[in-house]
Order: structure tokens, then sequence, then C-alpha cells
């Protein structure tokens, strides 16, 4: 017999792959300039040429049994101590190379991190919306996953929700800001109220809640916000970084897991966050990328036109009549629908050959989710069809 879990899963993608798939099909048919596919977060501009300098640097100079051999288990201990350094000086958080972790991209670390902490009644609590992945890797984990709604009018913490919604058998919280759907950054007040509010339920309970940031989208911020480092404000914190939308390398898969060295018990936490790697199959993080990002860690993409598609993006669709939540951040726009079925909405929108998520799976109905990492000359020619759409929902 097969895990009828596993089998499920594997049947049904996501629905941003399936809707990627479906416009891979529409442009093969139609001409890929025909099809306005705005599905799929993958970053549209190169990576810094920095990256491909390093890389054929170590190609050319680097022996073949260390350029493509394994590191240790938690990454090579040069590349780790670059990363405790630049944490230290850019974030001014105490950083040391025995409490970070390198991984094959966030979804690793997420799903190790969670593995490390997670057993089995524990629940795990993420903001809707929310990166649709979350509730796989928490249940795999073994625990609940509890969503928790934001608030309607801007999508930030709904603090009463929230404390409601936390239990006794609350082991961890996600957060993740520049967000994924919505590009929303959670400001610096709330964190310092979400870190008081699990502080205070630590106490209560008398044990640890965990606060797992997950920050791919951390260098991508356009309105001037400050992004809360989180182990500066609570503890008992995980960082899961990845250098896929910031050097644009989202299929190189590489990140890392930093466990904050004011957490209780960092150090047994690290050993379980190497047990879950150890356990999940991850040997080691890719070495070639490993040793590139060590020597690019201040770089990014050119990150300016994904700042540029979202003004002509929002601006435009918000004079045709849409409701937007404005993003401070990420590269994705969150769209209010124009009927109370998101699906049925993105359905119509194929008419006009526009590829929208819809957001029922973020946690979110009534919304679809644009990712705008896309040609800035699609954006533009979008906007057509963006109206013929919201017409069309007019003339009904």
């Amino acid at each position: 017999m097969l895990s009828q879990k596993m089998l499920e899963l594997g049947k049904k993608s996501s629905v941003i792959r399936e809707i990627f798939e479906y416009g891979r099909v529409r442009k093969a048919e139609i001409g890929v300039e025909n099809v306005f596919d705005f599905s799929l977060g993958n970053p549209s501009v190169p990576a810094p040429q920095k990256v491909t300098d390093v890389m054929n640097r170590l190609i050319a100079e680097t022996p073949a049994e260390v350029l493509h051999g394994y590191t240790s288990g938690p990454g090579d201990l040069k590349v780790r101590t670059a990363i405790a350094e630049n944490i230290k000086t850019k974030f001014q958080v105490e950083a040391t190379p025995g409490l970070i972790y390198m991984t094959c991209g966030a979804a690793a670390s997420l799903t190790i991190a969670l593995n490390a902490i997670a057993e089995e009644g524990d629940e795990v609590i993420a903001f809707a919306p929310f990166f649709p992945e979350y509730r796989v890797f928490v249940e795999q984990s073994g625990a609940k996953f509890v969503p928790v709604s934001c608030k309607n009018d801007d999508l930030q913490i709904d603090f009463d929700l929230l404390e409601k919604s936390i239990t006794p058998n609350t082991k961890a919280v996600i957060i993740n800001s520049p967000n994924n759907p919505s590009g929303v950054i959670v400001p610096e007040k709330d964190v310092i109220k979400l870190a008081a509010l699990l502080n205070e339920k630590q106490k209560e309970y008398g044990k640890e809640i965990f606060l797992i940031s997950d920050e791919p989208y951390r260098e991508l911020v356009f309105t001037g916000e400050k992004v809360a480092y989180i182990p500066a404000y609570y503890d008992n914190s995980f960082v899961c970084y990845s250098y896929s939308k910031a050097l644009s390398l989202p299929g190189e898969r590489i990140g890392y897991i930093f466990v904050s060295p004011t957490m209780k018990d960092s150090s047994d936490v690290f050993a379980a966050v190497c047990g879950a790697g150890r356990a999940l199959g991850y040997v080691c993080a890719p070495s070639l990328m490993q040793y590139t990002i060590s020597e690019c860690l201040n770089n990014t993409a050119d990150v300016s036109v994904y700042e540029e598609n979202r003004k002509i993006l929002y601006e435009g669709l918000t004079d045709i009549g849409y409701t937007v939540i404005k993003p401070d951040g990420a590269f994705y726009m969150f769209v209010k629908s124009l009927e109370e079925d998101a699906y049925k909405f993105y359905e119509r929108a194929k008419k006009f050959e526009l590829l929208l998520v819809p957001s029922d799976d973020f946690g979110c109905p009534g919304f679809v989710r644009l990712a705008y990492c896309v040609d800035t000359d699609l954006i533009k020619r979008s906007l057509n069809a963006f109206k013929e759409l919201y017409e069309d929902y007019k003339n009904d």
C-alpha cells in the first residue's frame, strides 16, 4: 500500500503550479506575447554579475573534490562564519557559525526547523494570507496547522484574533514579512507587540513558543518601511532565509536556518535542527552554491525593476477601478476579486488570457495574487486585458 497522504499530495499540485502549467500550454498555442502570466514568483531579472564571476572563478580554480564534494552536514564552516559576521554587521544581532545551518532554500529551512521542534499534538500558527506550502510543511512535521486571519482592510496582524488562537498546544508562529502573497510588511511596532504577546503566553503556559521568520523577500522593499529582524525582538526565534529572490537564484536552492543565540537551550535546538536535516535526507546544501553566496552576501539583483512594475501595475489597476492592497515589498500584488468566488473570477480572467492565482489556498478568499516579477512590457500590455475584464463584469 502507498501512503495515502503522499499520494494525495502528489496527485494535487499547488494551484500556483497548476496555473503555471496551463500557461505553458496556452503560450505554445497562441504565442508567449499573447498570454499575461502572473502566476509564478520566478524572478525575471538576472543574478548580479558578481554571482556569475564568482562561480566561474570557483569552477576554474577550485579542486573538483572540494567544489563538488560534500561539506559538513550544517554547511561549510567558512561559509557559515561569513554569514554570521554579515548578520552581526547588518542587524547588530549576535550570531555564531555554530547556530547556522545551510539549506536547500527557504522551503528546506522551514521544513527542517518545523521538524526540529514539532511533536504530535502541537499547533503552529500562520497569518492568513500565507504561502500555501506552510500547511504542507506543518502537517508533515506532525503538528496541526492553525491559520489566523489578518485584518481585512490592510492585511496586518489581528491581535485580538491571534491571542484567542494561542493555546497551551501552540508550539510556533510563522511570520513572513514582506509577505507572499500580499507584499505587506509587518511594521516594527507590531513586531514589538507580537513579541510581547508571545512572551506573555510563554509565561502563562510555562513553555517555549517559537517564532519562525520566513525571509525570502527581505531585500525586496520599495517604501522605506523597516523590515524588523525578528531575533532582535524575540529570543526564541528562527530565521529561515533564502537567496532565491534577492540574488535571483531560485533554481539553485540555497539558504540557511539561523537559530537565535538568545533562544533557550539554543545548542540543543541547533542539534535538533541537525537531526531533522539528517532524518529528512538533507545531506548538505549544494557546495558550489555555498561557496558562491559567501562572497555575495551584500549583493542583490536589480530589484528596481520590480519597483517600477509595482508602480505601473498598481496605478493601472486602481485607475481602472480595481481594489488593490498596495504592496510594501516582495513582488506580489493582492487584488480584490470582482465576484465573491475568486476561482470563478480566475476562470473568467482566462478569457482575456490573464493568469491570476485565486486566493483560497492562501487562506484569504475573495482575492487573486499577481506575481509582477515579469517583463515590464508585459505589465503595460496587460492593462487593456484587465480593463476588458472589468468592463465584462460591469456589463453583466
